[in-house]
C-alpha cells in the first residue's frame, strides 16, 4: 500500500489545484484565452503552474518507489515533506515580480536537493534489498 505516497501526492495536489485557479482566475480577469496576453501577473502565474507540473511528477514517482520497494516510513516522509515545502516557497516565489527571485530559487534548491536525494536513496534502497 502507498500510503504515506497518498498523503503526500493529495498535499501536492491541492497546491497544484491553487496554483490552477490562480491562472483561470487572471485569465478571466485579464480577459485572456491562451497565453499571458502580455500580462506579467498571468505570466508568473502559469510559469508556477508549468513548473510545478513539471517536477512534482518526478518526485512522486521516486517517493512511490521507496515506499513499493519497502523502505521505512520516515525515508519517505522526510524527502516527501521537503518537496511539499520546496514547491510551496517557488511558487510564492515566483509570483513576486522580479528582480526579487530569493524566495524562487530557493524553492527550486529544495526541490532539486529533495530529487537528487530521492535519487540516491532509491538506488541506494534499492541496491540493499537486491544484496540483502
Amino acid at each position: 500500500m502507498l500510503i504515506v505516497t497518498s498523503i503526500i501526492t493529495s498535499l501536492l495536489t491541492i497546491v497544484f489545484i491553487k496554483l490552477s485557479f490562480a491562472v483561470i482566475g487572471l485569465r478571466r480577469k485579464n480577459k485572456v484565452g491562451l497565453g499571458s496576453g502580455g500580462h506579467d501577473d498571468l505570466e508568473r502565474a502559469i510559469r508556477a503552474q508549468g513548473n510545478f507540473a513539471e517536477y512534482v511528477p518526478f518526485g512522486i514517482i521516486l517517493i512511490a518507489c521507496l515506499e513499493l520497494n519497502g523502505a521505512p516510513w520516515w525515508l519517505i516522509v522526510i524527502p516527501g515533506a521537503t518537496l511539499i515545502i520546496g514547491r510551496l516557497i517557488h511558487a510564492v516565489g515566483i509570483n513576486e515580480p522580479p528582480p526579487e527571485f530569493s524566495k524562487r530559487v530557493m524553492g527550486m534548491k529544495f526541490t532539486f536537493n529533495t530529487l537528487i536525494v530521492l535519487v540516491i536513496l532509491n538506488l541506494g534502497w534499492s541496491l540493499y534489498k537486491l544484496i540483502g
